[in-house]
């Protein structure tokens, strides 16, 4: 018998440009992807837009997950993301509700 492979877990993640845009994407590995935008490779809207400052991650689950939650954040205004980031935000010591 084969053992299964556990799925990945996607995570949702946003940067925000020297100009002060966010952009939200998902990856399996957040460090792997800030470092692939910051390169240049990827994402063609991050591209010379640098440098790239990492805003918010968090695991989400599946893909699909993933997916639907990014695509959500993305038809938000600039203002309704950046309340949405705020909500996120975790005073030092404070523990965040899931």
């Amino acid at each position: 018998m084969k053992e299964a492979v556990p799925a990945p877990l996607w995570h949702l993640y946003l940067v925000e440009t020297a100009g002060g845009a966010l952009y939200t994407g998902i990856t399996t590995d957040v460090a792997r992807r800030l470092a692939e935008h910051r390169a240049g490779r990827g994402a063609k809207a991050l591209r010379g837009k640098g440098p790239l400052v990492l805003r918010h991650q968090e695991p989400v689950g599946s893909r699909g997950e993933a997916l639907r939650l990014e695509a959500r954040l993305k038809r938000l205004t600039a203002r309704a993301k950046r309340t949405w980031l705020a909500q996120r935000q975790v005073e030092p010591g404070e523990v965040p509700m899931a």
